[in-house]
Parts: structure tokens; sequence; C-alpha cells
């Protein structure tokens, strides 16, 4: 079919690495603030009547009160310094955004007649007579052009906070988020770490703030197994009633999957999946690409903040 992405099957094909089974179902956690800082709230099963979808951790009623459980290995303080170089990363990686308003995104998408905003020089000569004809001292958008124009995105990032993420990645993988989270300003912003276990750090469509992004990360320990599969799957649920074209998931991590199912399913899912894969350290490469390629998106390998702007921009220009 001309057009179509490629993907790739994985039925029958085991996963390069054995990830290890675990005992019992992930747990979502919910971040809230509390009186001795960030705290993750995981709520109790769900009552009769709210079950969650098979295999699923879905938000529901409950018949008991959520425990307020400290992050993993209590909160850190962040270092000030780690701090500063942390949003000093994100500064640098920041991407120049197109002119828009806060329902549309221009530059990709359906071309449509617009008022002029400096940026276009196609201009709609019917569309503009006729405003020039009621109007005979015109201001500049009183002039028509034609400009393509995308409908408000809904994106969540997932952010792998394992141990396999600690040290300097952790700080790149924070000034990424608070980067990206900067970029996607005028779209629906969701954030999930993700270790084992998950936590949704920001609810897709919340109010967003760079600076306390960068340090809710920060302030996570990196620490655990890392299980992909989790992140996705709350990832999907969050999607579920966003169209499929507005919709995309952002994987940050090594792809170093080794606890729980295997991801690439979930992925296939998924309207669209983009894996940034950390590889200044230990890493799986060739899982990240089936991961993307299942998601009918694209993997791009980074060995530092320095490759961080580049792939994002392949990522979000594509």
């Amino acid at each position: 079919m001309r057009g179509a992405r490629r993907t790739t099957s994985t039925r029958g094909v085991p996963l390069r690495r054995k990830p290890k089974q675990l005992d019992a179902p992930p747990t979502l956690f919910e971040a809230s603030s509390g009186a001795g800082g960030m705290v993750l709230r995981g709520g109790g099963p769900p009552r009769r009547g709210a079950a969650a979808p098979p295999g699923g951790t879905a938000r529901g009623e409950t018949d008991e009160t959520g425990a307020l459980v400290p992050l993993p290995d209590e909160t850190v303080e962040v270092d000030p310094s780690v701090r500063a170089r942390a949003r000093e990363i994100a500064a640098r990686l920041a991407v120049p955004r197109p002119r828009r308003d806060a329902t549309a995104r221009r530059g990709v998408g359906n071309l449509v007649s617009v008022p002029y905003r400096g940026a276009s020089d196609d201009i709609d000569l019917d569309r503009t007579i006729e405003v020039l004809a009621e109007r005979p001292v015109p201001d500049d958008e009183d002039i028509v052009v034609r400009e393509r124009v995308r409908a408000r995105r809904s994106v969540v990032l997932l952010v792998d906070v394992s141990g396999s993420m600690r040290g300097e990645r952790i700080k790149t993988a924070a000034a990424t988020v608070g980067a990206l989270s900067a970029e996607l300003s005028h779209d629906d912003l969701g954030l999930v770490a993700f270790w084992s276990d998950a936590a949704v750090l920001l609810p897709l469509g919340s109010p967003v703030n760079s600076a306390e992004i960068v340090d809710t990360i920060l302030r996570i320990p990196a620490r655990g197994l890392t299980n992909i599969a989790f992140p996705l799957e709350v990832a999907s649920r969050q999607l579920a009633r966003v169209p499929a074209r507005d919709a995309r998931v952002l994987l940050l991590s090594d792809c170093v999957h080794n606890a729980g199912p295997d991801p690439r399913p979930l992925a296939a899912r998924l309207p669209r999946l983009d894996v940034l894969l950390d590889a200044t350290g230990e890493k799986d490469v060739e899982l990240g690409r089936e991961l993307a390629a299942r998601g009918r998106g694209t993997c791009r390998v980074v060995h530092g903040h320095r490759d961080v702007a580049p792939a994002i921009g392949r990522i979000f220009g594509s």
C-alpha cells in the first residue's frame, strides 16, 4: 500500500534479553504535594463495578484510602549545582517554536486560509480582495494567506528513572524533558516516570512548569529494574480519547528492558511512538528501534546532551 509505514512483526521472535517476571502487578503512582514534599499516592484495588481493563491499573474508585508513599528510597534534595546544570542544558535544547495560537500549530497539516501574522507570503488573493472591499484602510491581519495548520497535539513523555539511568544520564533526561515541556507548552502534555513501577508526574493536559518538571525528575533517585511495557500501557490509556492523528508518545530510555512482559505488542497499539535512546552506557539499540518501528515512529540514538536537540528536531519534524 503506497505511503504506508513498514512495521516489524515480533510474533515468535524472543527478546534478546530475558526480562525478569514480576512477582506482583506493577503499581501506578500519582505525584502530589505533601507536608514532607513530593509524595506518590497509590490507590487500592478497584471497587466492584469499576474494574480496570485486563492487565491494567486504570484509575477508578476504591473502598480503601490511598496511602501516601515517599518517592523510592525517599525523595532526594536537589543539589543547586545539579539543578543549575540541568536547567542550563534545558535552555540549550529548547527548540524555536513557530508562531501559533492556542488551538493550532502552523507549518504541518492542512492548507487553509488564515489572517497574515508575519510568517507566510502565499497570499489568498480572492479572500483578501473580499476583505479589502469592506475595509479601504486595511491592517496587516486583513491580508489573507495560505498556511498549513495542524490541531493541538497530545504528547505523553515517558522518562526512564530506573537504576541504569543514574548519574549524568538522569540529568540529561531531566533537561530533555524540561526543554520538551517548553517546546510543547501549546500542546497537551503528560509526563510519566517509570522503573519497575511508574508514576504519573503530570496528567495529560495539566498546566506545565518547565523548571518544576526538571526538579521533579531530579528528585526521583534512579533505582530498580526497567519495565518498559507498563508505561506504554499507561500512555495508551491516557491517549485513549485523543484522535490518533493528534496523539503521540516519546520514550526517553536506554531501552534495557529487564522486567515485565514484552513491550513490543504494546508499542504497536499506540498512535505513534518515538524513542530517544541514551547510548552513553548500557543500552539496547535493537529493542529501541523495534519499539519505534512497531509504533510507526522513529528511534534516535544520542550520546550526550549535545545530540538531543537535533534528535528532537527530527522526531517532531517528521
